[in-house]
């Protein structure tokens, strides 16, 4: 089963050569949370997760819900909107609320909430649960991006063209590669400089709330990163400078977030 999955995964890897509509983070920022995440783990969630994905890591199985975005079968087609859920710019908390409530469909929200129930349940198949976990590591990494909770008219910054650095590119990724790319990390690297300058206090702070409060957060962020840039910016070390903060603050709470759910599945 492991070698099959990660021989499919790599296989989808080689073909991920454009940018999906709905890719958050790219491989590094998604494996920068789920190693954060590592960090933080309870004994108990160690077992579970060690009972579902034998020796791999978190870090190894949070990318593959992208990769399967290059499958030709379609079998994963359907996990698409799972990625993402958009809201209005600049709308209040109560009209955030009101759709995220009338969100019955398959989306980020309503899909983490499955997958949460899925891993949960002792009825789940190990090879479901598999599934399961790759997906939620994956999609609490996506709603940390602020850009996946942003707006349908531009499909969450794709349609805003900028440059980077002379580049053309657009603003969804932007912040899925380039400004993560930008600061010359691994991922162990990346993971361990953010871990390493929480605090306990900013930790505790940082694991309150919902998932849903989570997404409040990004939404305001994305409503700042769509106010301070313009279609056709040319982006360079002025953007990092004034979004370097807020992609740090984004990578560690996914981690730290992560872990807190996955410590509340496996009590």
């Amino acid at each position: 089963m492991r070698q099959h999955f990660w021989a499919a995964a790599l296989a989808m890897l080689l073909l991920t050569g454009t940018t999906s509509a709905v890719k958050a983070w790219g491989p590094i920022g998604h494996r920068v949370v789920a190693e954060i995440a590592s960090f933080h783990l309870s004994q108990k969630a160690r077992q579970a997760i060690s009972g579902i994905i034998g020796n791999e890591t978190l870090a190894m199985i949070a990318n593959w819900p992208d990769f399967i975005k290059s499958d030709t079968t379609d079998q994963y087609k359907h996990t698409s909107p799972w990625h993402y859920l958009d809201f209005p710019g600049h709308c209040s908390r109560a009209t955030f609320d009101s759709i995220m409530a009338a969100s019955t469909g398959e989306n980020l929200y309503t899909m983490t909430l499955a997958m949460i129930k899925e891993l949960k349940s002792p009825a789940t198949p190990k090879a479901r649960k598999r599934f399961a976990l790759s997906f939620l590591v994956h999609m609490i990494g996506d709603m940390h991006m602020p850009l996946h909770v942003g707006r349908d008219e531009d499909q969450g910054g794709n349609k805003i063209q900028v440059s980077w650095f002379e580049r053309p590119t657009n603003l969804h990724r932007v912040w899925d590669e380039h400004l993560i790319d930008f600061q010359q990390y691994s991922y162990t690297e990346y993971a361990g400089l953010l871990n390493r300058v929480m605090t306990p206090a900013q930790a505790k702070a940082i694991r309150a709330g919902s998932p849903a409060d989570w997404m409040w957060e990004s939404h305001l962020l994305s409503d700042k990163i769509y106010d301070r840039t313009r279609p056709g910016e040319k982006l360079s070390y002025r953007y990092n400078y004034l979004f370097m903060e807020d992609l740090n603050s984004q990578l560690l709470k996914g981690g730290v977030r992560l872990a807190k759910v996955l410590n509340d599945i496996f009590k």
